[in-house]
């Protein structure tokens, strides 16, 4: 069936035509080439996430819940991101035309922006479960329900309004994927993306940040009330701490390149900025789905226990359950009195 509207060679960047490919085939093939190699394994590994979940019970927690959600929302992007642009650069267009873009643009808006949510969910629900903020405080099964809601949800309402007219999808990087439409000058368009920004990416950062600053500073300070025990609990310190360092710096890796671009070009729409350039950000940002489940998921003892088998074609043999890095620490540090 012939493409409706199709856009070959990516004829349109920035809002004006181009003569010419952005990349040679060889270029287009080279890219193919690295999305496959981040695409492959982002799809084997939260596909073994979710299917060792629903096959032993033990892993059905409510803390693992939100962990299962990013798999989830990371296997669509994955799919509907990862997929097309191998297809789409070792094509050297996209094929798929007007409708095919906005909805590949959609799809990927919703999952990426849903596994992002996610990230902010999971440093809530530590912060809660390790700091206390609150006083004593059991996380259940509705108040992982409930995060996992909310991250759709939020991506969803946020994600709908080009489907209706205010703002839209369109082209991005070298034309082999489409995305919000960052370029035009269209008074609508500018005021979605800056709402886009703010409340897609500014939020979770914040949250992100302030949520693992406090565990951070928890830990320390139940490290130095617990020095009489022989360093154990500042060795758990040290541990989670290179964890949260570790998400922190991925999230940035894998997200701030990609919304400063945006926003720089809102803020000077007549920025001249090569395809290639452009097109580095979205591949972080893809390539997330790759390294998520590693960090997130495959850090955790509970779920590498069981996936490690899995993706390795061996029987568990697990006789009880482990906990995880971060549940090891907060059991070590429920006892202690936090200082006000």
């Amino acid at each position: 069936m012939q493409p409706d509207a199709p856009f070959p060679n990516a004829s349109y960047y920035n809002g004006g035509p181009r003569r010419d490919p952005p990349l040679s085939q060889a270029g287009f093939i080279a890219l193919s080439v690295v999305m496959a190699l981040f695409t492959g394994p982002a799809i084997m590994l939260n596909a073994a996430v979710i299917i060792v979940t629903l096959v032993h019970k033990q892993l059905r927690r409510p803390l693992n819940y939100a962990l299962v959600n990013m798999a989830v929302a990371d296997l669509g992007t994955a799919v509907t991101g990862g997929l097309l642009s191998v297809v789409n650069n070792a094509w050297g267009s996209f094929a798929l035309g007007r409708t095919g873009c906005v909805m590949e643009g959609f799809a990927v808006a919703l999952f990426g922006i849903t596994s992002l949510c996610t990230v902010a969910v999971i440093a809530v629900e530590r912060m809660f479960v390790v700091c206390k903020p609150l006083g004593p405080f059991s996380f259940q099964l509705k108040h992982a329900a409930g995060g996992v809601a909310l991250s759709w949800f939020w991506s969803l309402i946020w994600n709908l309004p080009p489907l209706f007219g205010w703002g839209r999808y369109e082209l991005e990087g070298v034309g082999t994927s489409c995305a919000p439409d960052w370029h035009s000058r269209d008074p609508k368009n500018v005021s979605y993306i800056l709402c886009y920004f703010a409340l897609c990416f500014a939020i979770p950062f914040a949250i992100i940040l302030v949520s693992y600053t406090r565990l951070l500073w928890t830990l320390h300070q139940v490290s130095k009330m617990a020095c009489v025990e022989g360093g154990a609990a500042a060795k758990a310190e040290m541990k989670v701490a290179r964890m949260v360092v570790l998400m922190v710096l991925t999230f940035l890796v894998s997200w701030l390149p990609y919304a400063s671009l945006a926003l720089l070009i809102v803020a000077k729409p007549d920025v001249e900025i090569p395809p290639l350039v452009g097109t580095v950000p979205v591949y972080l940002a893809k390539c997330s789905t790759a390294y998520n489940p590693i960090i997130y998921i495959y850090l955790n003892k509970q779920f590498r226990g069981y996936a490690v088998p899995f993706l390795s074609c061996g029987r568990t043999s697990r006789t009880d359950d482990e906990e995880s890095e971060l549940q090891t620490t907060v059991e070590s540090s429920n006892n202690k009195v936090y200082p006000p």
